[in-house]
């Protein structure tokens, strides 16, 4: 520790920054044609995906569950590295591009410190636990000017999940008017977009011994110290408000973005937010009825959960209607499709983004704006009350306790 905060106090002082080494050339630099290294720190789960079949050639692992480096080591091949600490892997000056599978609550700090140690960044989602987060993840590589990417891909690639289509098509009838301004998005089960409401918490919860292969402390790191249980931890620890969102925080993003980028609000946030939601607990993430997020110009996207799954339009305006699977009441749609001017091309390989350092369709510019909607859904359910919010400023208006969730104290000595 007294190394690291030599080499952080140093650092400071020299006022440069560290760069990506492809910016770099000179010793040890690899030609664009060659294929980009990467690491992976977090590999329980979906961390097991970015081992296997994420591209780039893999050197090293990081997790604080002996059992879980262990099988990422094995999964990975022989010639791949292993580490507890994932600070000593960012130490690596051979490695381009790091990915963050942990818990969404080390994702900001991780992220930070691989953006100052000069590495490229591919997070899952949620992008960051807390809006502050998000803000301190922007700033720090515009200073630095690293390539992000949040994985998730529906505003780019693929269907939604059950909607039936891509949104480059939703896109090209918005932007064109078709269904007028301003719009109203409907997101439940019926319009394709399941909830995972099983990620709730338990309020019960006895201390239980440690297991031997946990860093259960360091598996903790920023959050309060909470007593050991297995429900806290891998699989389940969704369900606790210091960790993620319950089903919100897992999936929010997958379907939030992609209604951002439809409604061209990149840029921008919901000024009012209220939720329908039982009481919560403190600690455990519980169901939820329905969430509305309403933006400066009208537009307003519902999340309807638990009871308020209503058959209906996905999005509708003044204009018109749209359903799953294109349908319609919009008169010769698909004609008219064929008709009208795609939408704005975007950057979706992210090794072409990191070789030719171009920002990736999903960033950590866009991407903090579609996590500040699920982190705006998540205090909005915890305080009860509707928020008023400002989003240039990105803090609520006239609403201390709304702010306190804004920028969450870290526990000691973690901090951004």
């Amino acid at each position: 520790m007294n190394r690291r905060k030599f080499i952080k106090s140093s650092a400071s002082a020299a006022l440069f920054s560290i760069v990506p080494r492809f910016v770099l050339g000179g010793t040890g630099y690899t030609p664009p044609s060659d294929q980009l290294t990467k690491a992976v720190i977090g590999v329980g789960g979906m961390g097991r995906w970015h081992v296997k079949y994420a591209p780039g050639k893999l050197l090293a692992v990081c997790d604080v569950d002996k059992n879980h480096l262990r099988s990422a080591m094995e999964l990975g091949g022989t010639d791949v590295a292993g580490y507890s600490d994932y600070r000593d892997l960012l130490d690596r000056k051979d490695i381009d591009i790091v990915h963050i599978a942990t818990p969404p609550h080390w994702h900001g700090l991780i992220a930070i410190d691989a953006a100052l140690a000069g590495k490229d960044i591919w997070c899952e989602k949620p992008m960051t636990r807390t809006i502050a987060e998000g803000q301190k993840l922007v700033q720090t590589i515009a200073n630095h000017g690293n390539i992000f990417r949040i994985n998730t891909w529906f505003r780019f690639d693929s269907t939604f999940y059950g909607f039936g289509t891509p949104a480059k098509p939703i896109k090209k009838i918005v932007q064109n008017g078709l269904l007028g301004w301003p719009l109203k998005v409907r997101i439940n089960a019926k319009t394709g977009f399941a909830w995972k409401f099983y990620w709730s918490g338990k309020t019960n919860l006895q201390p239980e011994w440690i297991p031997e292969e946990l860093d259960y402390d360091f598996w903790l790191g920023p959050a309060p110290f909470k007593p050991y249980h297995h429900h806290r931890v891998h699989g389940s620890f969704r369900g606790y408000w210091d960790y993620d969102g319950g089903g919100l925080g897992d999936m929010g993003q997958h379907y939030l973005d992609p209604v951002q980028y439809i409604l061209n609000k990149d840029n921008t946030s919901p000024v009012e937010i209220e939720a329908d939601a039982p009481q919560v607990h403190p600690d455990a993430v519980g169901k939820w009825r329905r969430i509305r997020m309403k933006y400066a110009d009208g537009c307003e996207i519902l999340l309807e959960g638990e009871g308020y799954e209503q058959d209906g339009p996905f999005i509708e305006g003044p204009e018109g209607k749209l359903f799953k699977n294109l349908e319609s009441d919009i008169p010769n749609l698909e004609k008219k499709l064929q008709q009208l001017p795609d939408p704005a091309p975007q950057i979706t390989d992210f090794h072409e983004a990191v070789r030719n350092r171009s920002k990736f369709a999903l960033n950590e510019v866009n991407g903090h704006r579609s996590a500040t909607l699920v982190n705006l859904g998540k205090i909005a359910i915890r305080l009860g009350r509707k928020l008023t919010f400002d989003p240039d400023l990105q803090r609520f208006i006239n609403d201390d306790g709304a702010n306190l969730l804004i920028d969450q104290p870290m526990r000691a000595p973690w901090h951004l």
